[in-house]
Formats: structure tokens, sequence, C-alpha cells
């Protein structure tokens, strides 16, 4: 009798010890089911980049020197070294739209005649027949698209010897009820740039764009933190 009460009360225990463990194990791995949590974005630094310093002018007599920067005539003042600013032009539009649409179906059907004889002549002919029908009928259609329109100044961050530049920069606007940011970076070319120092962000090559924002309309716009994390854990 104590025996048995000894391990009921041991069992107890050990349940005890692992439920814990066994839902901390389900939370993780909720967490690590989640594409979001999982895999972070690397964090871009928008911080504007300084000029590197000229070295001191060579004391030759010479009238030129290099180190106070040179443009050629017919070039105008383009953006062409680190830390120069270079003007985007924001004109991003796109539409997509997909429909799919799936149909099928399938008759089946068996019979069977008993003889005339015998214990099975006692079926009739509508007992020992069956049919099946299947069908499937499935349709989805999904579109989205977004418009994004406007200017914001950016600072050439590295140059490479093929004739592009690596740039990017953020604009932060601080509004009543909170704040907007709008990032980008990407890779330009330098004959792509116009006499304005200006750039459509369609010639940008591996663009990332960024508008987000951050104060009271985004959090009443997002679900709550319980929610999210049902939404998580919820395997519906």
């Amino acid at each position: 009798m104590r025996s048995g009460a000894k391990l009921r009360s041991g069992e107890g225990w050990s349940l005890a010890r692992t439920a814990p463990a066994f839902a901390g194990a389900l939370v993780a791995l909720a967490f690590a089911a989640s594409p979001a949590l999982a895999r972070k974005k690397p964090k871009i630094d928008y911080a504007p980049v300084l000029p590197v310093a000229p070295p001191p002018p060579a004391a030759n007599g010479a009238i030129f020197q290099a180190s106070n920067g040179y443009a050629a005539l017919y070039e105008g003042p383009r953006a062409r070294r680190v830390g120069d600013p270079l003007t985007i032009v924001l004109a991003e539009r796109t539409v997509a739209q997909k429909d799919v649409g799936s149909k099928s179906g399938r008759d089946g059907n068996i019979g069977l005649t008993p003889p005339s004889a015998g214990p099975l002549s006692l079926f009739s002919p509508a007992e020992a027949a069956a049919s099946g029908t299947q069908a499937f009928k499935g349709a989805g259609s999904a579109s989205q698209s977004n418009m994004l329109s406007g200017e914001i100044s950016v600072t050439v961050a590295e140059v490479y010897p093929n004739g592009t530049m690596l740039v990017r920069g953020q604009k932060q606007l601080q509004l009543n009820r909170g704040d907007e940011y709008v990032q980008i970076q990407g890779i330009v070319r330098i004959a792509d740039i116009d006499f304005d120092n200006r750039v459509l962000s369609t010639r940008v090559a591996d663009a990332k764009i960024s508008y987000t924002g951050r104060g009271d309309l985004q959090r009443q716009a997002r679900p709550g933190w319980l929610q999210r994390f049902f939404s998580l854990v919820s395997p519906f």
C-alpha cells in the first residue's frame, strides 16, 4: 500500500517537473516556426557618410591641386565621391494580380448480377450494386498595388571602379501623433545622374525602400501583444 502511494506521488512529482519544460518547448517551437522571429533582417545604418579628408596639398608651386577637387567642364556638380549628397526621385508603382482556379470530378459504379439459383439468388440486383461520386472545385484570387512618390536626399557610401556607387539615406518626419521614416539604399550608376544631381528610383539597382512609422497611430493599427502571441502558437 505504501509502495503504491509512493509510486503515485513520484509520478505526480515527475509530471510537475516535466510539464513546465514541455510548455517551454512548445513556446520555443512556435517562435522558431515563425519566419519573422526565426530570421532577423540585418540592420542597415542610414547615417550620412562623411567625406574622406583630402590629403594636404603638396607644396610644389603648381596652381592646380588635385586635392582641391576636380570636376569636368561638361559634367556639372554630380555626386561621385564618398559623402557627396544625391537626390533620389521616388516614382514607385507596382500592380500585381493573380487568379487561380481548379475543378475536378470522378464518378464510379459497380454492379453484380446474382445467379438465378443457389444461395446468392436471394440477393436482388439493387443490393449488389454500388456507386460513388467525387467532385472538387476551388478558386482563389489576390491583388496588390502600391505607389510611392516624393524626393529624398541620400549620400554616397561607397564608390566602385565600374562607375557605380552605393548610396543610402533616410528622411524622418516628426508629426503630432507619431514619426514617419522613409529609408532607401541601393546602387546608382553615375551616368544615370542628371545635371541637377537627381536620379529616378527606378534606376536604382538592388533598391531597398522602406516607409514605416512609429507612434500612436502605428500602435493602434497593430494587434495587442497577447493576440500576437496566440496567433503564433495557434495551429489554426
